[in-house]
């Protein structure tokens, strides 16, 4: 499904944060990239997408808006959008900014007043939302000679050539880590469980997914295979998931990752460590500890630095990205490149996990052929007619972006 023409460009867009809420896609931030250079969208505005319907509407934010961000961890709970970290125009951050959505006229506020140390500033992190806490792991970000020195190195890899110094004394560096901070959000505390187990090594730019009590973590770091780190967010335990190489995924990184039910995460897209963006889709059985590869309708829409929500009946819904996000390695200069322009997504793709339910199944197939059914329509009580000529527009919307 797309927008309306006029509204279609300003949704184009990567690492932007999206959740699902009562079958709308909310959509905030994220960038573009104009004659080779990253333009940061509007912080004051949110994008709304009836997922039964397919339109859009585009809705004003106020109050304490965030600064332009990129590389900012994004997550809901409870229709209320909390903004940690990225980095602005200036300097990586570590502000959090939160929006009730469900209020009448919903105004951003910074959280401020928070107890317990603050994590360093940091970007391409992550979280998961788990008992009314958000708990962060990993991410790229800046520290000071003292918090490395107090920082283990295999918790925090330095990247060489980053130092910066005050006159002649070396000041802070950037690097990756492996933390894992939690925020609760009732009393507003930060703390650091000390964690035990195989840790996953320091990363950023990895997806991550809430089953239970357990979070998963994978990608992020230049291997063959993707690894799949399992955290008890009771015991604080990490554990490895072990799989056959044979039978994994290309390892990547800015792909997705969604729990779609009791033992089953869904991976889509990304980066592969070929330096191409993919197009592929696997499931993940923690139970089983196995990978298989899904078979979808979408092979020609590769996708890298999108969102991925779960919706109604086990959907997965995936919007943004870009399909072309190319990187370069110059091993003259020893730098990696990123193509100088992008083609940035505004389509939203459906990728089924599960079986319909025969109503879903009549609903779609009557809303995706309304002159065959025209007449019968009229017929209808008037809240199942309203929701069957909801579905023929999205089936509208989803026409009109095959063919474009």
């Amino acid at each position: 499904m797309d927008a309306a023409p006029a509204a279609e460009h300003r949704l184009r867009r990567s690492s932007h944060t999206a959740f699902v809420d009562n079958n709308t896609l909310w959509v905030w931030g994220g960038y573009q990239v104009v004659a080779g250079q990253d333009v940061v969208l509007r912080t004051d505005e949110m994008w709304l997408c009836d997922l039964d319907s397919g339109t859009w509407e585009r809705r004003e934010i106020s109050g304490d808006i965030p600064p332009d961000l990129s590389g900012f961890c994004g997550s809901n709970i409870n229709s209320k959008l909390y903004i940690f970290g990225g980095c602005d125009p200036s300097e990586y951050s570590n502000q959090m900014f939160s929006v009730d959505v469900s209020e009448p006229r919903p105004s951003w506020r910074r959280v401020t007043d928070t107890k317990g140390a603050t994590p360093s500033p940091r970007s391409k992190h992550s979280c998961w939302v788990h008992r009314d806490r958000l708990i962060y792991f990993g991410g790229y970000g800046c520290k000071t000679i003292g918090e490395v020195r107090n920082t283990s190195s295999s918790n925090f890899v330095v990247e060489e050539m980053s130092w910066t110094t005050i006159g002649d004394t070396l000041f802070r560096c950037w690097g990756w880590n492996n933390e894992v901070r939690v925020f609760d959000t009732h009393s507003a505390a930060w703390s650091t469980p000390a964690t035990q187990g195989p840790a996953p090594a320091p990363r950023g730019c990895h997806a991550s997914a809430l089953l239970g009590n357990k979070g998963y973590v994978t990608g992020g770091v230049e291997t063959a295979e993707l690894d799949i780190f399992c955290l008890d967010l009771q015991t604080w335990t990490w554990t490895h998931l072990e799989t056959p190489p044979l039978c994994a995924p290309l390892g990547r990184s800015m792909h997705t990752m969604t729990a779609i039910s009791e033992h089953m995460l869904f991976v889509y897209g990304g980066l592969g460590t070929d330096g191409n963006t993919l197009n592929d889709a696997w499931q993940f059985n923690t139970a089983k500890r196995e990978w298989s590869q899904v078979a979808h309708r979408h092979k020609d829409k590769p996708r890298v630095c999108h969102t991925a929500c779960l919706g109604a009946d086990g959907d997965v819904v995936v919007f943004g990205g870009s399909s072309n996000l190319c990187i370069l390695v110059d091993s003259k200069v020893v730098a990696v490149l990123r193509a100088p322009s992008q083609n940035h997504c505004s389509d939203v793709l459906i990728f089924q996990t599960q079986p319909y339910s025969l109503f879903r199944l009549c609903e779609n197939f009557i809303g995706g052929n309304p002159d065959v059914f025209r007449q019968q329509l009229d017929w209808l009580p008037s809240k199942l007619r309203n929701k069957i000529n909801k579905r023929a527009a999205f089936f509208s919307a989803m026409r009109r972006v095959a063919t474009a």
